[in-house]
């Protein structure tokens, strides 16, 4: 058996296809540290930054809730937990088909022989039974590494998933901070609109006294009374922006209506829990999307190697043993045993043709996959480089602003006090109102601008992710 085996292999190796040359050069992954733009990240390693709770650097309880509420409750990530159970399945299937099989047969059939074949009589011409009862081996002599490139593919596409059911993750997670500091901006802009409306009453109040006194004339209280309809039209607009931004938020938790209802406005905050001092080149292979394809170059690379390997033989070792008879009332005799053992093998002779097409398609599918993933990280930077860049200039539009949100701020006070007096008219108390107002809605954007801001930059560099294993706990746990 052994010389027949060795004589099998050598001339089913002689009489392998050949796959030919690659038609064009494999492409390569680009590296972040060719890229020009990753320059302005270079430094050393960040460590756990940002964290897989990203949001909770924000220190507000009511965004929490929301986006755990969001995570459980997600169709989204439903969606990408069943495709990592599909890619684990596709998983086991690829190592059970690598190993021996080993199955049972239980064979009846009815059968009429011919009377003018093979059987002579008494057997031709009669209607028989036939039964056999076998197990059956098999084991491929995997000579060309079929098998583990089949499953090394299998295994990158669940890793592939994995990063992509995190991807869901974090732009849910993200998409409810961003949603939710929008609302929050619409709660400070109210506020702000408020204190206009209040002060604007006690002008008309002011106003009011002053021309009985004869220090204003009628026209400027008409001027004054015609401000705060103006600001309660404005304030019922805002309301219904509110409610809108509540329904969106109470969507993205997978919760009705009445959970946006119970949303209200969040102690000021400017920024998350800040950037570290560097941000190295490696956080941005923690982004899952990044990851992802990454794997599915891998996966792709892999499939060339099967694909590769169908020019190779294939060498089965099948064995088998168990009963066979004429009628069942003989199935169970020492005299039906059977067994046989023996090579099946099977030569690529006249396939050529498909498999180097095959292969191929292959080639072509790795380059696509490297290319996706370069092009993917070529555009990961920029993000981040832009992210970077607005939260630096809204940090020194933050100084600026303020600065002049406290000089508008004193001359307001020192023009209320000047009309009060007598000393100044309603048109400068007008104009420093309206500055003023102005500065604090510009201070409510702002910092609406800069909690955005820094949910893009958690999100650019990856929200905390750390590849695992598909099937590891903290992939069930946020899915």
């Amino acid at each position: 058996m052994r010389g027949l085996l060795t004589t099998l292999l050598a001339l089913a190796l002689a009489a392998c296809a050949s796959p030919g040359e690659r038609v064009v050069p494999a492409a390569q992954e680009t590296s972040p540290g060719t890229l020009a733009a990753s320059r302005s990240l270079a430094g050393a390693p960040a460590g756990e930054w940002p964290v897989a709770r990203w949001w909770t650097g924000f220190e507000d309880p009511q965004l929490d809730a929301l986006i755990d509420e969001a995570l459980g409750a997600s169709p989204t990530l439903a969606v990408a937990a069943a495709r990592i159970r599909r890619a684990q399945a596709l998983v086991e299937g690829a190592v059970a088909n690598a190993g021996y099989n080993l199955e049972g047969a239980l064979d009846v059939s009815r059968q009429r022989f011919t009377a003018t074949g093979i059987y002579p009589p008494p057997l031709g011409g009669t209607t028989q039974t036939m039964a056999q009862l076998a197990v059956n081996f098999s084991y491929e002599l995997d000579f060309a590494h079929r098998n583990d490139a089949v499953i090394a593919a299998a295994h990158a596409q669940a890793f592939a998933a994995g990063a992509d059911a995190y991807a869901a993750r974090l732009a849910l997670a993200s998409g409810v901070a961003r949603a939710y500091f929008q609302l929050q901006r619409l709660f400070a802009l109210r506020k702000v609109d408020q204190d206009e409306l209040a002060q604007r009453e006690q002008l008309v109040t002011l106003t009011r006294q002053r021309t009985a006194a004869g220090l204003d004339t009628r026209a400027q209280l008409a001027r004054t009374r015609a401000l705060p309809p103006a600001l309660r039209a404005q304030l019922a607009q805002l309301d219904g922006a509110i409610a809108l931004a509540r329904n969106q938020i109470a969507a993205l938790a997978g919760r009705g209506p009445d959970r946006g209802l119970a949303l209200g406005p969040a102690a000021p905050r400017d920024t998350g829990a800040g950037l570290p001092a560097t941000l190295p080149l490696d956080l941005l292979g923690r982004r899952p999307d990044l990851a992802a394809a990454r794997w599915r170059a891998e996966a792709a690379a892999r499939s060339v190697d099967v694909a590769q390997a169908q020019f190779m033989p294939n060498v089965n070792l099948i064995a088998f043993a168990g009963l066979s008879s004429l009628g069942l009332d003989q199935l169970l005799q020492a005299r039906s045993a059977i067994a046989g053992a023996g090579p099946s093998v099977r030569l690529p002779l006249f396939t050529a043709s498909g498999l180097r097409a095959a292969l191929r398609g292959r080639e072509a599918e790795y380059d696509l996959a490297v290319e996706q993933y370069n092009a993917l990280l070529v555009d990961a930077v920029r993000e981040v480089a832009d992210q970077v860049q607005t939260r630096r200039a809204l940090e020194n539009e933050g100084r600026e602003l303020k600065t002049a949100l406290a000089a508008v701020q004193r001359a307001y006070d020192l023009t209320l006090v000047r009309y009060r007096a007598g000393l100044s008219n309603l048109l400068s108390v007008l104009d420093a109102q309206g500055a003023l107002f102005t500065e604090q809605r510009a201070q409510a954007d702002l910092r609406a601008r800069a909690l955005q801001a820094d949910v893009a930059l958690y999100r650019a560099l990856g929200g905390g992710y750390r590849e695992r294993s598909p099937n590891s706990t903290e992939h069930r746990s946020t899915q």
